[in-house]
């Protein structure tokens, strides 16, 4: 491929990363040709630069593939300067909500160090090793499942715990695909190491088992948390959960639908509440009830055949059921809610919507943090705007963990 041609194709992903196509149609393909360059702006303005150079030494220099390097690397720029104001974005959401003294209730006040962004780790994005933490992989918390009833636990590598808090990680993928192993990884590593047991879960898919099994499967594992996970040091009291996408949707309606009988055949009894939930870029509205008319199209083209398999003119409660906004009441538990600003797939209009619900009716905190340029997706590899929203919900969790403490 000429040089001429890479960087055409370099300054259309980085235009789209910054805006990216909008509508229903649009939005799939947006997504993918955004999310990378935007997530890892610094490693494609180095291969930019780095081709730019190599062409303007050549016999062979074209100017018209500098001008559009030169615009590219302005735009790479502006990317990662986005990312970057990602941190203070999510501060300011947390002193919104809790006030500003909340640091003074941590185990710490986070230094400047802390707050830095990681470079060295974001060299390699994809390598997510950790040596501070132990996996214990594949154990079944559902033995009629297979492969889609098994969960991981990461705990400290060396230091046994006891009463230490839960988190439980939900998958995303769209109700249809995805894995355990596959999403939140940066987020579990981090708290495991810090002296957290994170949990995270396969859950039945559709079309093969269509909803309501995954929020089933969900309240499944939350049952299995409470009878086992002691055993791994863990307070099966304390459980926290969190998701992106089809897992922020999960996670929140989970967490809105504590012993719902219906939801937990064979565990009717079973206490399934959970302390807090954290949704990243969440499905909040499988009614279209908020109007939007993303939310429709999303019920009727996709939401409806795939994951329900009903219509929704045949069966509306059904997809009232699944709707987290719908299920808000005064008991809800504490959330942090995170929404990218240029999500194609779930249009932050959602994310909105449901913390404006949460804050009219809940009396628990309610923290939004919309982030400025992020697309669908932030959070899944090492970042510099995923490492800045792994230490922001590490400050609201520990936060939260002592106030539930001294309760």
């Amino acid at each position: 491929m000429s040089f001429l041609r890479r960087q055409v194709i370099t300054t259309a992903l980085t235009a789209n990363a910054i805006r990216p196509v909008p509508g229903f149609r649009a939005g799939i393909p947006a997504f993918f040709a955004g999310w990378l360059t935007g997530e890892l702006a610094p490693h494609v303005l180095a291969a930019t630069t780095a081709d730019a150079l190599a062409n303007a030494r050549s016999e062979k220099r074209d100017l018209r593939g500098l001008a559009l390097a030169a615009g590219s690397a302005a735009g790479l720029a502006y990317l990662i300067d986005q990312s970057r104001r990602v941190g203070v974005a999510a501060e300011e959401a947390l002193a919104d909500a809790l006030g500003a003294d909340y640091v003074e209730q941590l185990d710490s006040v986070p230094t400047p160090a802390d707050l830095a962004v990681p470079w060295r780790k974001l060299v390699y994005p994809f390598r997510m090793r950790e040596p501070r933490v132990t996996v214990h992989k594949d154990i079944a918390y559902d033995d009629e499942t297979g492969r889609r009833g098994l969960l991981d636990v990461y705990v400290p590598a060396d230091t046994p715990l006891e009463g230490a808090p839960v988190l439980l990680q939900v998958h995303g993928g769209g109700w249809t695909i995805g894995n355990k192993d596959q999403q939140g990884i940066p987020l579990m590593q981090h708290l495991a190491a810090k002296g957290w047991v994170c949990v995270a879960i396969n859950y039945r898919l559709a079309p093969r088992d269509p909803f309501p099994a995954h929020v089933i499967d969900v309240k499944k594992s939350i049952a299995w948390i409470r009878e086992h996970i002691a055993a791994y040091g863990g307070n099966p009291d304390y459980v926290a959960i969190t998701g992106g996408s089809a897992g922020g949707h999960l996670c929140a309606l989970a967490a809105l639908t504590p012993d719902r009988r219906e939801w937990q055949p064979g565990f009717e009894d079973v206490d399934t509440s959970v302390q807090v939930a954290v949704p990243h870029y969440g499905v909040y509205d499988f009614a279209g009830s908020t109007g939007l008319r993303s939310a429709e199209l999303m019920r009727d083209r996709f939401l409806g055949p795939r994951v329900l398999q009903r219509r929704w003119s045949e069966d509306p409660e059904a997809f009232e059921a699944a709707s987290p906004i719908l299920q808000v009441t005064e008991d809800a538990p504490d959330f942090f809610v995170l929404h990218g600003q240029r999500d194609t797939l779930v249009p932050v209009e959602q994310g909105r919507l449901f913390v404006e619900e949460l804050r009219r009716t809940s009396k628990r905190s309610v923290v939004y943090a919309e982030l400025p340029g992020a697309q669908h997706a932030f959070d899944v590899f090492p970042s510099i705007r995923s490492a800045h929203i792994v230490r922001a919900i590490d400050r609201y969790l520990h936060w939260h963990w002592n106030q539930y403490r001294k309760r």
